[in-house]
């Protein structure tokens, strides 16, 4: 197609860019606060908030104080939060058995928040690594990662946190065929209205290590993953895998990770026209944060910077470390 634009000095760029009013004015993507998921970690005690080394300015919260924390971001208008344990290192076992425990650390930490803060809505992660001794999402045995099995496993964990108050299951396992299961569970059991937020595109990535720090299955992980998450390289397969998580019931997708994987979440949002969201993950944030404490980049700008990336990819939402910070901000005007 031939560019109608006409050319220099006709057509001067530069004047819709001359002064703030105009430059909004014109901006093809805005970021929200409504776009944000603001993913904590809770862990058992009292009054306590705990750093994670590996991720500065990130903690993990006692249930009193992430309900603290999750009131506050509600005031700042965070729709929802996404809930991960630091589960007790004697509570892990090859069957990954408190996963499903209805008094678990995360079934509490939900009924906590949705009392104290119902407005705000609450997602729940399904994978077995944060209860499972061999430190996989999904049941182990010898070297294999047992695929029905595991989804078994997963539909008990699912029920036990709709039960608790969940508003969103979020399976990040990977495993073949758990979102039809998971839907069929749940609508079995009578919660037909608990969505699912599937991650439909997760790949094998480096940039996981800081969340592995803060969920405490770093030294537990035997092997690696890639016989369940993606090749980074695999673009097709994404897109395949998507479509299969639709067709189950998947009320919305996720790719997981973010930043290196804007291409996908492109292709994912103009391919199904689905709720498309992206998780700008652990080491995405320590860079990000870690260089800025360095004083070799710009917090605040870099990270509005890189949350508007995943919208101009064709994002609806992000799960970001970020989020309370970059809320305070657009709030702030």
């Amino acid at each position: 197609m031939t560019d109608p634009t006409p050319s220099f000095p006709t057509t001067r760029m530069r004047r819709n860019r001359r002064t703030p009013w105009l430059r909004r004015l014109v901006a093809e993507q805005v970021l929200s606060v409504d776009d944000l998921i603001w993913p904590i970690f809770v862990i058992e005690g009292k009054a306590k908030r705990e750093p994670i080394p590996s991720m500065p300015g990130v903690v993990r919260y006692t249930l009193d104080e992430a309900a603290a924390a999750v009131e506050e971001a509600g005031g700042l208008g965070i729709p929802m939060i996404a809930l991960f344990p630091y589960t007790d290192p004697t509570l892990k076992t090859p069957d990954a058995r408190e996963a499903w425990n209805e008094d678990n650390l995360i079934c509490r930490a939900v009924r906590a928040i949705k009392k104290g803060v119902p407005e705000v809505g609450v997602m729940c992660d399904v994978a077995l690594d944060p209860f499972n001794s061999d430190g996989h999402d999904g049941i182990v045995k010898g070297c294999i990662i047992l695929n029905d099995e595991t989804v078994d496993a997963l539909c008990r964990q699912s029920l036990v946190q709709a039960e608790a108050g969940c508003d969103v299951i979020a399976p990040s396992d990977m495993m073949d065929g758990r979102i039809g299961a998971i839907r069929k569970a749940l609508d079995d059991a009578g919660m037909a209205d608990v969505a699912i937020m599937s991650y439909a595109a997760k790949f094998a990535s480096g940039f996981y290590g800081p969340f592995r720090d803060a969920v405490g299955s770093t030294g537990a992980l035997k092997g690696d993953k890639k016989t369940y998450q993606m090749n980074p390289a695999n673009g097709d397969e994404a897109i395949r895998e998507v479509a299969l998580d639709i067709a189950e019931g998947a009320d919305m997708v996720m790719v997981k990770p973010g930043l290196p994987y804007l291409d996908i979440v492109w292709r994912v949002k103009d391919a199904f026209g689905m709720p498309t969201f992206a998780y700008n993950v652990s080491g995405e944030y320590a860079m990000l944060r870690g260089a800025a404490d360095a004083g070799w980049i710009e917090y605040e700008k870099t990270m509005l910077e890189a949350l508007t990336s995943f919208k101009r990819a064709g994002a609806d939402g992000v799960l970001s470390y970020h989020a309370i910070d970059a809320a305070r901000l657009l709030k702030a005007g």
